[in-house]
């Protein structure tokens, strides 16, 4: 802690003689200067960053009270102790609201005068301590904010340098990928020609086979990977627009089960479920959802897919029996297409028995209807279908 600056303003030669003195004998740390004049301590001020000012009040010229406004405007952090005759109450409360921290009234005690002099240069210290500690806090916070924005930057230069990366590898991919299941098609079409009418064993034309369809799961992994790359660098848009979730449902699962050979049946009411999505990359994540349900499903037992509406939201609940799915690339693309309709995708799995998947999608409601709390808990079954391989 550096020595305590003082400074003392008084007209009166014996009080600033005596002050000064009184000041050394219970504070001999502390430097002291005097002026005899309020335009004198003015100049002072202007130099000097003083821990506590003492003025009297009554002084000819400006007096303390003028001189007390005037340091609150050169120095308002310091404390100021104004000297007072004895019994001028009206002038001690004009001092105390004027911003004074403290009066001493003549004739001065001396055990408080400097008791008020050690307390005014306390709070000077925790003052200026508060400050410095502000001063770092707001340095520290700007090196903070730095960094984050450093870092920040590289992680995206970095997550870019990724996506570049995989984006060169993929598309590199795809040409000699379609190039070689051409090949194999070819082959294997060749190879049944010359098989045909032969007793030559079917191992070799049904490795061909299982040769394509790896082929297939590689381009689909492929894909996948190129959808994961736009979602993460917010490159894949969705057209929204308004479409009946039941016609949207019943005709995915129409197509569906004529390219599996399902049996399809359904239970509709034929009402309307409005919502706002990208039919194509909805009807893409219902397909998704299905071929892993099916993959995944007990042999005989039917996969059931329910559409709902439960207040602003509509449901689409698909279960299966069999094996939980895996929840790998594909439901991580499922998921982000319905988070960007606003909507949540979650799995529920009972081993060795049931899995079920849930597309939770916002209802579009009509703005002119009028709806009661009541209504809009109501849960309503609007289609039910059911495939069986």
């Amino acid at each position: 802690m550096n020595a305590p600056h003082i400074l003392i303003v008084d007209d009166d030669p014996v009080l600033l003689r005596a002050l000064p003195q009184t000041v050394s004998l219970r504070m001999p740390e502390a430097k002291v200067d005097t002026t005899d004049s309020a335009q004198g301590a003015l100049e002072q001020i202007q130099k000097y960053q003083y821990d506590t000012i003492v003025s009297d009040i009554k002084m000819p010229g400006m007096d303390g009270l003028e001189l007390l406004a005037r340091i609150r405007e050169l120095r308002p952090g310091t404390p100021t102790l104004l000297i007072t005759g004895h019994g001028e109450h009206d002038l001690a409360i004009q001092a105390l609201r004027g911003g004074a921290y403290d009066y001493i009234l003549k004739p001065i005690d001396r055990d408080y005068f400097v008791a008020a002099l050690r307390r005014a240069i306390q709070t000077q210290l925790l003052q200026r301590q508060v400050v410095e500690q502000q001063l770092t806090l707001e340095l520290h916070a700007k090196l903070l904010e730095g960094l984050v924005q450093q870092q920040t930057h590289e992680l995206f230069e970095a997550r870019a340098a990724k996506d570049r990366t995989i984006k060169i590898v993929l598309h590199a991919l795809k040409t000699p990928l379609a190039h070689l299941k051409e090949m194999t098609q070819l082959l294997r079409l060749k190879l049944g020609l010359k098989l045909e009418g032969t007793n030559v064993p079917e191992m070799v034309s049904q490795g061909l086979v299982d040769f394509e369809h790896a082929i297939e799961q590689i381009e689909m992994l492929v894909q996948e990977l190129l959808h994961t790359s736009r979602i993460e660098t917010l490159m894949f848009v969705l057209r929204r627009q308004h479409c009946n979730l039941v016609e949207l449902c019943s005709h995915v699962l129409e197509e569906y089960a004529a390219s599996t050979g399902c049996a399809l049946t359904c239970e509709s009411l034929c009402a309307p479920i409005e919502v706002e999505v990208d039919e194509d990359r909805m009807s893409q994540l219902i397909i998704s959802l299905l071929s892993t349900a099916q993959m995944n499903s007990t042999q005989g037992t039917p996969i059931t897919v329910k559409l709902q509406q439960i207040g602003q939201k509509a449901i689409i609940t698909l279960s299966y029996r069999g094996s939980p799915p895996r929840l790998g690339m594909e439901y991580y693309i499922s998921r982000k297409i319905v988070e960007q309709h606003d909507g949540r995708l979650e799995v529920e799995s009972i081993p060795e028995d049931r899995s079920t998947y849930f597309i939770m999608l916002p209802h579009s409601i009509d703005p002119t209807e009028e709806q009661t709390d009541n209504v809009k808990q109501i849960q309503r079954t609007e289609a039910l279908w059911t495939l069986t391989a």
